[in-house]
């Protein structure tokens, strides 16, 4: 008996191809508490790859917050042309006792993360180097930078997205070889007065994504509320909402903050597993970077169209 097509199977993709994925490549890093470790994920064939930038959120698992997380986006874009580059931010779970609990930036390392990539970006002939068959294949003019939860933040700061640090002082750390992103559930403009996350992260009590210009998609759940951050049903969508165009915006219907289970394979951490609802993430932004990075590629528009045809449609899309 044949398996009932899902909705996430109508959205077209590329023929998958076998990925070459190598870690942890070490890239000096002078001033920063430990050397940055990455992992880069491959497709063993072809040239001009673009390249995606991969930031995890903070959370509580020993793995997932690290180059170890993330493994249903990263292995899906690699698979289908991209290579896709993972760090372990200083704020990962596996890096407690190395990294000093006291230090001012503890415990998000909000501007350490943004740091990490422009770090990424300047070790790139260290990182071409370092996975065999990779030399000479990266498209360095085609480069995106996507992020979940907190890693959101962290692809919202070089989309432009401001911080205001603990001196009153917004942050700028754009950073113009960045061509496209995606936001995956990140924190909004601000959350709400006298909750957890106003206390432990004040950090988040004041974004601004007023200045963030760079075309990006925003991804949220429809039941992704957490009143230790807000209780608006918006929150997760301020980075669409409040940030000039071209921008798109993706709701997941009944997606809560893990989408499906992002972060990996059967993590016991997400409330809404969904391997259809994962999938669709893939393909989707899968569809929208390439049509980012190569705006005459018709991946997204057939994306949208097959989201919206379909009879019993996971999300819904509105762009600006």
């Amino acid at each position: 008996m044949n398996r009932p097509i899902r909705a996430a199977e109508t959205i077209p993709v590329s023929a998958p191809t076998p990925v070459v994925s190598v870690a942890p490549v070490v890239l000096s890093s002078p001033g920063r508490a430990v050397d940055l470790q990455v992992r880069v994920s491959a497709p063993v064939t072809g040239g001009d790859l673009p390249v995606i930038l991969l930031s995890h959120g903070h959370g509580n698992s020993n793995n997932l917050s690290s180059l170890n997380g993330y493994g249903p986006l990263a292995n899906f874009w690699a698979a289908h042309g991209f290579v896709v580059i993972q760090p372990t931010h200083l704020s990962s779970m596996t890096l407690r006792g190395i990294v000093d609990a006291s230090d001012p930036e503890a415990p998000l390392f909000w501007r350490s993360r943004a740091e990490d990539m422009r770090r990424i970006l300047a070790g790139l002939d260290v990182i071409e180097a370092s996975v065999p068959g990779l030399l000479g294949r990266l498209d360095r003019n085609r480069i995106a930078v996507a992020g979940h939860s907190l890693g959101g933040l962290t692809a919202g700061m070089l989309l432009g997205e401001r911080v205001t640090d603990e001196r009153g002082v917004a942050v700028d750390m754009a950073d113009a070889r960045i061509k496209a992103g995606v936001i995956l559930a990140a924190p909004g403009s601000s959350v709400d007065p006298g909750t957890f996350a106003a206390q432990r992260y004040p950090v988040l009590r004041n974004l601004s994504f007023a200045e963030m210009t760079t075309p990006a998609l925003v991804v949220v759940g429809d039941r992704d509320v957490n009143p230790n951050f807000s209780e608006r049903v918006d929150y997760r969508a301020d980075a669409y909402r409040l940030s000039p165009g071209p921008k798109c915006l993706l709701t997941l219907f009944g997606a809560g903050h893990l989408l499906g289970g992002i972060s990996g394979y059967d993590a016991a951490e997400t409330n809404d597993e969904s391997p259809e609802r994962v999938e669709a993430v893939g393909r989707l932004t899968w569809a929208y970077l390439r049509t980012a990075l190569s705006p005459g590629d018709p991946a997204w528009s057939a994306a949208c169209a097959a989201l919206m045809n379909s009879p019993d449609p996971l999300g819904r899309v509105e762009c600006k």
